[in-house]
Formats: C-alpha cells, structure tokens, sequence
C-alpha cells in the first residue's frame, strides 16, 4: 500500500472513519476519527460525489433530439378593396334662375350655364326657385324648390322605362336618394304608349306619384371653374366634334357639351376623346389621341 493516494472507509452503523495513513516497511499509522468530525469528513465526501455526478450529467451529450416549436401560421391578409368605379356621365349641379322664356330656363351654376327646355312644362319658374339637377349615366332628376321654405314645387325624373317590383302599375327610377319606386297615379293611358327600355321623363309629386309625362332637354356649357370646396360634380366622355376660337364642343352620352378651353383644356383635334373631371373646386381634362384609321 505504501506510495498509494490515501483512501477512506466509513462505516455507518458505528459512526466512525477508518483513514489508512501513509505506511512505511516498519509500521502503519492508524488514525481514527469519531463523532462529529467523522461526520464532517462524511458530508463532505457525499457533496463531492454529488457535484461529480452532476457535472458528468452536464457534459454528457442529450440523446433526445431537440424539435423547434411549431410556428402558428401567418393571419390571411384580407384583399384591399377594390376602389369604387365613377359612373360616366355623371353631373350634380345647383343653380339659380337667370333668365326665362315660354318653356325655356336659364340657370346660373358654379360652372356655367345650364338651360333646361320643354313644351309640355318649365312654364311657371320663377327667380325665387332654386334648382338641383343629377345625371347618373341614363338617368337625371331635376328638383326645383322654393329658396325661402325649401317647399317643392317641381320634381322630373328622367330615364329608361323601368317596371318596378311591385305592381304592373308602377316605374322604378334612380333618384340622388337611392332607388325608387313611382305610381302610375292618372297617367297610365299617357305611359302605356312607351315600351320596357324607352326614355320617358315623369313628374311626381311628394308622394311618389306620376302626375305628368313630359319632354325635357337640358344643354350644358362648362366656361368657368367652380370655386374652391364646391359641390359642384361633372364628369363627362366624349369625341371632340369640334373646335371654335376658345370653345371646344364634345359629344357625350347627354348630348354635346361645350367647353371653354381656358380652364385648363389641351389642344386638341377634332376626333380625339376628351374627359372633363370637376370635382371638389377642381378640373380635370385628359385627352387621348385619335385612333388610326385600319389599312
């Protein structure tokens, strides 16, 4: 055993430590240690042993292979909307009367000139009345009110012969309002001449009732820009038909529309198709080029 590292027993049932020392050739040391050191010398060995096995854990390699966490999938993004297509022609214009004459009104609006005519009616406008006038593609209203109480006192609906959903007695028109529905009243024998499609303007009173059938025209020339912030809308498409010192005049799905090129009109040729934008106080002329002829 001599020239050996020391080694201990401990033996529990008797609470002591046996500690072989050093030995020579002639004689063994023999120490014994009891009672609370033995303890000591006990404890520590057990806390050796433990970090020893602790570490081996630590440094041994893992042989459970290490799985990623499932990622949650990525929200769908909802698609944009698709951005609202403006109708064409499509006009919203307040005036005020200017000028009248057996069946004929001229009115003042922020961006010109708009004269309404008929044979049957426009008889009893006076300067007092304030006129509204929508076109939606096909379709126009005009609304004449009494400025002071806002009281109507003329309302013409204009468009397709539509029957409506209800009744065979019955036309559904678009209005500023939505969609509506209108009664035939006393006039049946007056519509029954048009047919599903034909362009037939009607009055109606405040309970939606046709109390005349009529023709009526309206004329439009753009020779200003609206003030800033206006309400005044306008957007019309059409060939240019022809070209006149500082006027130009274009055919559009409402008629022929003349407009004073110094509101910001390009030159342009006779052919070429011509869209005016007025909205929110402000104009908008494109032009697009002439198509070419087929070879």
């Amino acid at each position: 055993m001599a020239g050996q590292s020391p080694w201990l027993i401990f033996e529990a049932h008797q609470q002591q430590l046996f500690i072989p020392a050093q030995m020579n050739n002639s004689a063994q040391n023999i120490r014994w240690l009891s009672g609370p050191r033995a303890l000591c010398f006990a404890g520590t060995l057990a806390l050796a042993t433990l970090d020893g096995a602790l570490a081996g854990s630590q440094s041994a390699p893992s042989t459970e292979s290490e799985v990623a966490p499932a990622q949650a999938p990525a929200p769908e993004t909802p698609p944009s909307p698709a951005a609202p297509v403006e109708v064409d022609p499509s006009i919203t214009l307040k005036g005020s009367v200017w000028r009248t004459k057996t069946g004929i009104v001229f009115l003042k609006t922020p961006v010109g000139l708009l004269t309404l005519s008929s044979k049957t009616t426009l008889k009893d406008l006076k300067s007092s009345h304030e006129v509204s006038f929508w076109v939606h593609e096909r379709h126009f209203v005009v609304e004449i009110r009494r400025r002071n109480d806002g009281s109507l006192v003329h309302r013409y609906l204009g468009g397709p012969m539509t029957p409506g959903p209800d009744s065979a007695k019955t036309l559904h028109y678009w209005t500023a309002e939505g969609e509506q529905t209108v009664h035939y009243g006393t006039q049946e024998a007056k519509l029954s001449a048009y047919h599903e499609g034909d362009q037939v303007t009607v009055e109606v009173d405040n309970s939606q009732t046709v109390i005349g059938v009529h023709d009526l025209q309206f004329d439009l020339q753009v020779s200003q820009a609206p003030p800033s912030g206006s309400p005044a809308h306008v957007r019309l498409s059409g060939p240019v038909s022809k070209t006149k010192s500082n006027f130009v005049f274009f055919r559009t799905p409402v008629g022929v529309v003349m407009v004073n090129a110094k509101i910001g009109v390009p030159p342009v040729k006779v052919g070429q198709s011509l869209t005016l934008h007025i909205d929110n106080g402000r104009v908008t002329v494109e032009v697009l080029k002439a198509p070419k002829p087929a070879t």
